[in-house]
């Protein structure tokens, strides 16, 4: 047997992590500006998360939700008071895709319709619903083509209220910062003004946060920059920091019903330890106000390079996309080939970068100076 062929891979095999390095099967050391899709949130391997999730390895590693698991309820509590949606309800899964999914079945139930409205760029997973509502054709498969969606555009408000003025929308969802899109990043007055139309329609807001959000921005969630509080609030990738583990927070406008949700592996034991320590570091590392304060030094160096081969850098917290003249394979190959630094990429020309939370300024210095080197390369 092989593996089904559907990742174009980089010739690299990575055995090992520490903080915001990762090294090769030969001990090639590499800057990691990428985090594994923004999953490595508090850095690789860091020393408390694998005590904790040791730790919990060695008691019990899974049992079903058909019993208590008090771990659950205490990652409830810490995380309503780190998000400051203490008043909210937390139904946990696997991934981004499902706390989609079960967010827009959430806001279907509710208001008994089928419509979607989600944003032209937009990328919110590969399921069923999620890829619906994924503005890329390529993706989504005939069976997934059920032609519930609007695709509209990102801070042109008036599509938007022509659309739910219409009636018959199940759900509103949006990523405040879009990740695959570009880093385009919603404005305050499009945002707070479109979640006022949605609650004068009576359309609930999703916000995605599965990317941008987790501390990633700078802020718990990138919606927080923007004066709104969604109706349900999806995130995964850095809550346990490479555990698989999705979530979903959910108003108390919602009342839930037994068997209304329901999944297999979603909030075990060990995922639920792994997002515990995870907030720990995240809280005593101060590790969203660093995200902040050196993803705007480390944009603020990248717009100084004065290179012509830039033509913009946007993001906010360590969320960052660097706009670039050419396509960005030409830059990102031979940065991970000679100046041995991953970074992601976006669209044809952006260079997309999400290292973990804990980079230092050493660390941005030392991705500049590469990106100052390296010379651009046709394939």
């Amino acid at each position: 047997m092989k593996l089904f062929d559907v990742y174009p891979l980089f010739d690299v095999n990575i055995v090992k992590g520490q903080g915001c390095k990762v090294w090769d099967d030969k001990g090639q050391e590499y800057l990691d500006l990428y985090g594994g899709h923004a999953v490595i949130s508090i850095g690789h391997s860091h020393p408390h998360y694998i005590e904790k999730v040791t730790a919990q390895l060695q008691q019990i590693g899974f049992y079903s939700n058909s019993v208590v698991n008090k771990l659950q309820a205490e990652l409830a509590e810490r995380l309503g008071k780190a998000s400051g949606y203490d008043d909210y309800q937390l139904f946990l899964i696997n991934s981004g895709a499902e706390a989609n999914e079960n967010a827009l079945k959430l806001a279907s139930w509710k208001t008994g319709n089928v419509r979607v409205l989600s944003c032209e760029g937009a990328f919110h997973g590969r399921t069923s619903l999620a890829v619906e509502v994924t503005h890329n054709r390529k993706i989504v498969a005939p069976i997934n083509d059920n032609h519930h969606v609007r695709f509209l555009p990102l801070n042109d408000l008036e599509p938007w209220i022509r659309e739910l003025s219409r009636g018959g929308i199940a759900a509103v969802i949006l990523e405040c910062i879009q990740g695959v899109g570009g880093v385009q990043m919603a404005t305050p007055e499009f945002a707070q003004k479109l979640a006022y139309a949605c609650k004068r329609y009576g359309v609930p807001l999703i916000a995605d946060e599965i990317q941008c959000g987790y501390g990633r921005s700078g802020k718990f969630f990138a919606h927080q920059w923007l004066g709104i509080r969604p109706d349900i609030i999806t995130m995964a990738k850095g809550i346990a920091n490479g555990f698989p583990m999705g979530a979903v927070l959910i108003s108390p406008d919602f009342k839930p019903e037994y068997g209304q949700l329901g999944t297999t592996f979603g909030g075990n034991h060990l995922g639920c330890a792994a997002a515990l320590a995870t907030l720990d570091v995240m809280e005593g590392e101060g590790l969203v106000e660093n995200a902040r304060q050196v993803g705007e030094y480390l944009m603020e160096g990248i717009r100084n390079i004065g290179s012509s081969h830039i033509k913009d850098v946007r993001g906010r917290g360590l969320m960052i996309g660097i706009e670039l003249d050419m396509p960005h394979k030409m830059v990102r190959k031979p940065l991970i080939r000679h100046e041995h630094c991953f970074t992601g990429a976006a669209g044809q020309n952006i260079l997309r970068l999400l290292p973990p939370l804990c980079l230092t300024k050493a660390e941005a210095d030392d991705f500049i100076e590469r990106l100052i080197r390296v010379q651009p390369e046709e394939d």
